[in-house]
């Protein structure tokens, strides 16, 4: 069952990745006037910004700007900096190049302006997964 999650996980997210980046590439931006550049969601897993490069400064589980350190700022599940925080109120953001804002990046189901489109619903629900291995995923 795992691995055809993992399957499934991987099909979906790359046909969705593939799908934004034709349109704007979007950014994550965190720290309490989010002003901390976290990395490009979009981009693809070459690209030195993109949070899937695992050997960027964006997608390396040992960054601490990488929202995939669990022990990090962005990446912790307990600091109310994280995506992954589902109590947070103020998490990172995400926006495009000419600062269009496209929601708060964050697992908090009740925060107002929440993103919700589908590459971060994945994200939301598959973050620890993804987080193991971010090199298999794009």
């Amino acid at each position: 069952m795992k691995i055809m999650k993992k399957i499934l996980l991987t099909a979906f997210l790359s046909l969705v990745i593939s799908a934004l980046v034709q349109g704007q590439t979007l950014h994550i931006y965190g720290g309490s006037n989010h002003d901390v550049y976290l990395g490009c969601l979009n981009c693809n897993k070459y690209d030195k910004n993109s949070i899937w490069n695992a050997y960027g400064t964006y997608g390396s589980k040992y960054n601490s700007n990488s929202i995939w350190n669990a022990y990090g700022t962005y990446g912790s599940k307990y600091n109310s900096a994280s995506p992954w925080n589902s109590y947070s109120n103020d998490p990172p953001v995400i926006v495009d190049k000419d600062g269009g804002f496209y929601g708060y990046f964050t697992t908090n189901k009740y925060k107002s302006k929440r993103a919700d489109f589908d590459l971060v619903e994945v994200l939301y629900e598959y973050h620890e997964l993804i987080r193991d291995d971010v090199s298999k995923w794009r």
